[in-house]
Parts: structure tokens; C-alpha cells; sequence
């Protein structure tokens, strides 16, 4: 299953410039992790804000909340957006791929 997710990110404002960094570190060592699980599809980020949408795969809801949960940066997240997606008639990709 796939779904379309909204992370907004703020870190504390008195927080240790060295934990955010080492936390930043391990969120990307563990986001490359979950992109060759195959969990993490697609990812961007928001101009001028700390903010991301990403296409995540998840065998379902469950699943997705513990891989979204898991992420070294979670207790940061402040604001957190699920799209569950579904397949649609003209989605090119498929077309293209039939």
C-alpha cells in the first residue's frame, strides 16, 4: 500500500547544536535504510520551510506508523499528515508500464 505523507519538522529552540546534528545524521542513515526496504519511494522537501512529503510503502496503516515512529527525528515531528493513495485509471505510470 502506498500513501502520501506530510512531515513538519521543529527541533527545540534550546536544543545541542551537536545532538541535532547527530540526530540529523542518524535520520539520514535510517532513511537510506528504509529506501532499500523499499519503504521510502520518493521524497521532497518544502522550500523556505522545514517540512517534507514523501511517498512511503507500508502493508498498511499499522505498519506505516511503526516506520514513521522509527525515525530518529520523530520526537521532533510536530505535525504529521497520512494520504493513504490509491490507483487510479490515467495514472501515466501504470499506462506506461501495461
Amino acid at each position: 500500500m502506498e500513501f502520501l505523507v506530510n512531515i513538519k519538522l521543529r527541533w527545540s529552540d534550546n536544543m545541542d547544536p551537536e545532538l541535532r546534528d547527530r540526530i540529523t545524521r542518524e535520520e539520514r542513515a535510517h532513511a537510506a535504510e528504509l529506501a532499500r526496504q523499499g519503504h521510502l519511494v520518493r521524497m521532497w522537501r518544502v522550500p523556505c520551510r522545514f517540512e517534507n512529503w514523501g511517498i512511503w510503502r507500508a502493508k498498511d496503516a499499522t505498519e506505516l506508523h511503526e516506520i514513521i515512529t522509527s525515525l530518529p527525528a520523530h520526537p521532533w515531528m510536530y505535525d504529521i499528515n497520512v494520504h493513504p493513495l490509491a490507483k487510479h485509471a490515467v495514472d501515466p505510470v501504470a499506462a506506461a508500464a501495461a
